[in-house]
């Protein structure tokens, strides 16, 4: 049986996430939970299932063991299919002589023995770490349509923070006529969403001149892109204006968690037409007790509420007990707010226990003292004690005792 098919896609989900802190210790920040019921590799493998990409590498590498335990056989993204469907892809079982992934290129060239099974004329490479929805068919198609040898997923961001990412100059046709890194004085505003679609052969090609070259960082950024674009290669833009979130740091993990809860953000969860699937346990229906105050909020199966809930995220299995008070934050599975404790502006991990009385994280006083102001973060099966104080931009990752 052949197992030709025209496009796969490989998704980068190694990443040691540091930025997150204690959120990623344990785990890949790819299987970090995000809005109440997700992970955050549950958008790029929905986005793969709804736009007809049915193989999909996922080349794992840092903390694999949560991330390959909650992908499976795929079934949950209509991902176990005899021809093609998902794969983890560790480093250590390809190519022999190699060991770690030494960047993104050096990683997809790791895997070319698993691509070539397939014989693609596209590659879609996707990173693990992005909050999006994204019609990858529409990008292919352009990618035809001009004829492209590489095309780049283009999303334009305010000028303010355009020097927070890898820019493009883009002529009047798409094409791309220059690359600026993170620079001080931005020329563009079009940024690279880390979304690309290859012509294989081309990529392939590419791929075994940048492992041959010493001097290369093995990066699709840094290394072989640029020398597409020097050598003359068809580069093409193409423009995306959904919402999208990188998910890199602990204040872009709380913001994207709490666009959930904002009418005006365009990121729709419930849309029958692009449904975004996961893998949940399944556990009873959420209650809320008499006297419950839950305001803007999204609550999950299997919690418990007695006490107030405020424009916060709750996952499955939270317990807030009466008196305890939940504001501007997300509270990720299974953990308990005792009464009379206070949670505010705050991320607290899996299987935490904040007992009665506790402060975690505070709201800002003013903008004046902003730099003073953060999120605070819980890491996971963490047992904070009676009556102690978690202060903004807190991160603990051991038990506290009594105040």
């Amino acid at each position: 049986m052949s197992r030709k098919q025209e496009s796969i896609a490989m998704l980068l989900a190694g990443g040691q996430g540091s930025r997150l802190g204690i959120l990623t210790k344990n785990i890949a920040k790819p299987a970090v939970p995000y809005g109440g019921k997700y992970r955050i590799i549950d958008f790029p493998l929905s986005n793969c299932v709804n736009s007809g990409i049915y193989t999909v590498g996922v080349l794992t590498q840092y903390q694999p063991l949560e991330l390959n335990d909650y992908i499976g056989n795929g079934q949950a993204w209509d991902l176990d299919r005899a021809n093609g469907g998902v794969h983890i892809l560790s480093p250590y079982q390809q190519i022999e002589g190699t060991e770690w992934y030494k960047g993104t290129a050096n990683a997809i060239y790791q895997n070319i023995n698993f691509i070539d099974r397939y014989d693609p004329e596209y590659v879609l490479i996707l990173s693990g770490d992005h909050i999006y929805k994204m019609d990858y068919s529409k990008m292919i198609s352009y990618h035809k349509e001009k004829n492209a040898d590489c095309t780049i997923a283009m999303l334009e961001v305010p000028w303010e923070e355009a020097p927070r990412f890898g820019l493009m100059l883009v002529n009047d046709d798409g094409s791309i006529s220059e690359f600026e890194e993170k620079p001080e004085s931005p020329r563009s505003n079009k940024a690279s969403m880390g979304v690309y679609v290859f012509s294989w052969k081309k990529l392939r090609q590419y791929l075994s001149d940048d492992e041959a070259d010493p001097d290369s960082s093995n990066d699709f950024g840094h290394d072989v892109i640029p020398k597409m674009h020097e050598n003359g290669e068809r580069l093409f833009a193409y423009a995306f204006d959904g919402y999208w979130k990188d998910v890199g740091t602990i204040d872009s993990l709380w913001e994207a968690n709490l666009d959930l809860l904002n009418p005006k953000v365009d990121l729709d969860l419930t849309d029958p037409g692009w449904k975004i699937y996961s893998k949940n346990p399944v556990t009873c229906p959420h209650y809320a007790a008499d006297g419950a105050k839950i305001q803007n909020s999204m609550v999950a199966e299997g919690c418990e509420i007695a006490g107030e809930i405020d424009f916060s995220v709750l996952f499955a299995n939270v317990k807030v007990e009466k008196g305890a008070v939940v504001r501007d934050s997300i509270i990720m599975p299974n953990s308990v707010i005792r009464s009379g404790a206070v949670v505010q502006y705050a991320i607290v991990a899996e299987d935490v226990e904040i007992e009665s009385g506790a402060t975690v994280g505070r709201r800002p006083e003013s903008m004046q003292n902003i730099d003073e102001w953060g999120v605070s973060v819980v890491g996971a099966g963490v047992r904070i004690g009676k009556d102690t104080v978690v202060p903004p931009k807190a991160m603990i990752d051991t038990d506290i005792g009594e105040a």
